[in-house]
């Protein structure tokens, strides 16, 4: 990845954030994307002290034009891009039963949308570098999560759109990779949606038990490097992906008395 060209959505907190420090730290030049100026500055200003490469563009990546400007920023500043990470995203819990479908529309906004977007604007440079699209999924891209309509919704919408790139692209040289992680240690949950859209301000499982942010983007780093096309992460992901294709009827009912178990879950 030395001197390569890495923009990363959603670059300000958890896995967005771990990827921008975890790429500069291999000598590539990031390109942050995300809302909060303050955060991206801080970020930014860090990497570059530390001896790295590093620009941002504040983005809301539901918003087309803004994904323009951060690909733009990007070639202004570097002269191309050789990876465009689609991490951004938000996650919900409610009943669909109760959940307002504006929520529902948020995600599919924030979490497809946005990756389209910025995937479409950054294509006819990825190709001229035979370049890497990675998208950031989720096992709720694998497996659908109650309580989770809207975010597996998102994310199983998220892996149709990059199969089906990866394979227009057979020929062209474009890598496309989705990373599948567990579980993981961000703000994700505590920013997560509830039924009426508001967040519900703190997550429902014990975060210091779960995979690390940090760990999440050494994996992903090294499955860019070696340009691989799937990565599942944690031992529980793999197991869910087993289990999907052979036990599928047992195992709705691991997951719905696993995610039961949460606090304050919204069913029982």
């Amino acid at each position: 990845m030395q001197d390569k060209v890495v923009v990363i959505t959603g670059a300000s907190s958890g896995i967005g954030k771990a990827l921008a420090y975890t790429f500069a730290s291999k000598g590539a030049k990031v390109v942050l994307g995300a809302r909060k100026l303050t955060l991206l500055e801080a970020i930014t200003e860090d990497i570059i002290k530390n001896g790295g490469e590093a620009a941002f563009c504040v983005t809301d990546v539901s918003n087309e034009n803004d994904c323009k400007n951060l690909i733009l920023t990007a070639k202004h500043k570097f002269d191309k891009i050789d990876v465009l990470i689609n991490n951004a995203g938000i996650s919900m819990r409610a009943l669909f039963l109760n959940v307002d479908l504006d929520v529902l529309q948020r995600l599919m906004d924030v979490n497809f949308w946005g990756s389209v977007y910025c995937t479409k604007q950054a294509l006819p440079y990825l190709l001229e570098s035979k370049g890497s699209v990675v998208a950031v999924s989720s096992i709720a891209g694998i497996k659908g999560l109650p309580g989770r309509t809207g975010y597996s919704a998102s994310k199983f919408a998220l892996h149709g759109f990059m199969e089906s790139l990866r394979i227009e692209n057979l020929k062209t040289g474009l890598h496309v990779l989705m990373a599948y992680p567990g579980f993981t240690a961000s703000n994700i949950r505590s920013a997560a949606l509830v039924a009426d859209g508001t967040q519900q301000g703190k997550s429902p499982v014990d975060e210091g038990k779960i995979m690390t942010s940090e760990a999440v983007a050494q994996h992903i780093y090294k499955a860019v490097a070696e340009r691989k096309t799937s990565l599942v992460l944690t031992t529980q992901g793999k197991l869910t992906v087993f289990l999907s294709k052979f036990f599928s009827k047992w195992l709705d009912k691991m997951v719905y008395n696993h995610m039961a178990k949460e606090e304050d879950s919204p069913f029982k």
